[in-house]
């Protein structure tokens, strides 16, 4: 695939979600070819932070070449924390769409787990609206700020899970599953390492594929820093090591190919 250039994106709208959780929607050349599951690089203004943020894709409208992006500011003076303060007219460079997205086609004539935890509930959205298929929607949370929810409940039917028990099934993805009975031929998940190592095994018990998403583990996002290296099943064909970095051969994977 060739190299994909930066661009300078334009801000279109900014929002506030829940705590320290912001949707931001860019007008970019990117939401052209972005398919779920795919992320964009994006750096910052400040020239002290050289390393562009992994954020992935949470919507795309192709007809007015925006894309919408769902992001946790992790901490003063970070990148996010910058782009948490931007407005409407306010421009930053980007790059993408990076990375290989869902499957769509696997889910045709099955009934499929849509499952998303934390800040892996973004990349779901997207999933959601363009899977064509019998979905649910399986979404965990800490407590009663359940973003994009709504979004979620008008493309498909949603089961939420609480840790602290709030909303939905108190426990995580897991519970809700079992508490309400659900059975899939296929899932896709994105979320903490915990979570996709519980949906890896139950993937395993059921005989059923899974694909997930990694993207939690990304660093840079562009290859440089080897900080999202992950071990695979099989041989890399040029480092001949059982590594693979999520942000290049990822972020989705069959959950059979990695080592969580």
């Amino acid at each position: 695939m060739a190299e994909r250039e930066k661009e300078l994106a334009v801000v279109c709208s900014q929002e506030q979600l829940a705590e320290g959780i912001f949707s931001m929607w860019i007008r970019a050349k990117a939401a052209m070819t972005a398919v779920p599951g795919q992320f964009l690089s994006m750096y910052t203004n400040d020239k002290s932070k050289l390393l562009p943020r992994p954020i992935s894709i949470c919507e795309i409208d192709r007809e007015k070449g925006m894309i919408r992006v769902v992001y946790r500011v992790t901490g003063e003076h970070t990148g996010t924390e910058e782009f948490s303060r931007m407005r409407e007219g306010d421009t930053l460079p980007v790059i993408g769409p990076l990375g290989n997205g869902f499957p769509l086609e696997e889910a045709r004539g099955r009934k499929a787990f849509l499952i998303g935890g934390g800040i892996g509930v973004p990349p779901i959205l997207e999933l959601a609206k363009q899977i064509d298929c019998e979905k649910q929607i399986i979404v965990g949370y800490r407590d009663d700020q359940t973003f994009l929810k709504k979004e979620f409940e008008q493309n498909g039917a949603v089961y939420i899970s609480t840790e602290d028990g709030s909303v939905g099934t108190a426990g995580n993805v897991m519970d809700a599953i079992r508490e309400n009975a659900l059975q899939a031929d296929i899932i896709y998940a994105c979320g903490p390492t915990p979570m996709l190592k519980a949906i890896k095994a139950y993937a395993k018990e059921q005989e059923i594929p899974c694909y997930i998403s990694l993207e939690e583990r990304m660093a840079c996002g562009i290859g440089a820093c080897l900080a999202c290296v992950c071990k695979s099943k099989d041989k890399d064909h040029h480092s001949h090591v059982h590594n693979k970095r999520i942000c290049k051969d990822g972020p989705v994977f069959l959950s059979t190919e990695v080592e969580l």
